[in-house]
């Protein structure tokens, strides 16, 4: 099975990736749940680009990535699951968990220090929030945390199987819940119990700071539940709340080029970040 896994995995990453892509910008078109001031077509090239960029330098770095570092750590019975005597389908469940948990902690992170705020603020500056802004991370971003993703596979003895579903997972649902859809309200309530949904992931995109420290998980949302990190609606509501950071707010920040040096620009935000915060108002940007 770990062979046909390891033969298929990337077909089934790419299948399920352009799948769910197509469904959510279908979804989008017939029923937005936010009317947007900047179209598609000054957004998605940059957009829709850096997920190239990154996925190369994925490859190209880390060949084997996190299934390879999953197939390493059973050949050599690394990682505290290797060492437990479960069965295979516990296993399989308590390493999805745990994943889960450790990019719930990683995004905390990378809110809370300043030089990898830097690197995870691009996806923040977004001026909308649609699909892809879920594929919208500096490359920089990515390979720090597939280092991460990878040594907490190690770590763990997480299974190949585990780590493909999770994988698959996480992307799907990180595409879901940033999309631009309508859900009935009491549709969103029950979904939010079990997964991300993305009125309470848009929370996250408001401009204002203690909305943009908040609702940190992806895919299930009981972490934030848990360690007192969420928020059900944003302030201003869903309709009136403003997306993005303070700063780059301009369209030619849309770029590819300004999007990827964007880390190395200085910029209000960063500093009140720098300073714990203390600097950085709650004002609301315009577009």
């Amino acid at each position: 099975m770990t062979d046909t896994l390891l033969v298929h995995e990337p077909a089934i990453r790419v299948g399920f990736f352009v799948s769910v892509l197509v469904i959510m910008v279908l979804w989008e078109i017939s029923a937005a749940r936010r009317p947007q001031a900047i179209g598609r077509m000054t957004r998605w090239p940059g957009n829709l680009m850096i997920v190239v960029l990154d996925t190369l330098a994925v490859r190209v770095l880390f060949p084997v990535a996190a299934v390879g570092a999953a197939l390493m750590a059973s050949d050599n019975g690394w990682g505290l699951l290797n060492l437990a005597e479960l069965p295979a389908w516990l296993s399989v469940v308590l390493a999805v968990l745990v994943l889960d948990a450790a990019i719930y902690f990683q995004h905390r992170v990378f809110h809370a220090v300043p030089w990898l705020w830097r690197l995870h603020r691009m996806h923040h500056a977004d001026l909308e929030f649609d699909v892809t802004t879920a594929l919208r991370f500096h490359p920089l971003e990515i390979l720090l945390s597939m280092m991460i993703k990878m040594a907490v596979i190690v770590l763990l003895g997480a299974p190949v199987l585990a780590v493909v579903i999770f994988e698959v997972l996480l992307n799907a649902t990180a595409m879901f819940n940033h999309g631009n859809v309508r859900l009935p309200l009491w549709l969103d309530k029950r979904l939010r119990l079990i997964v991300v949904t993305p009125d309470m992931h848009r929370v996250h995109h408001s401009v204002i700071r203690r909305e943009t420290d908040s609702n940190f998980g992806f895919n299930l949302p009981w972490w934030d539940r848990l360690f007192g990190t969420y928020r059900d609606q944003p302030e201003k509501g869903h309709l009136g709340m403003t997306i993005g950071i303070e700063d780059f707010r301009t369209k030619r920040d849309l770029r590819l080029d300004l999007m990827l040096v964007q880390p190395f620009r200085n910029s209000v935000l960063s500093s009140g970040r720098k300073a714990g915060g203390k600097g950085e108002s709650d004002a609301v940007g315009k577009v």
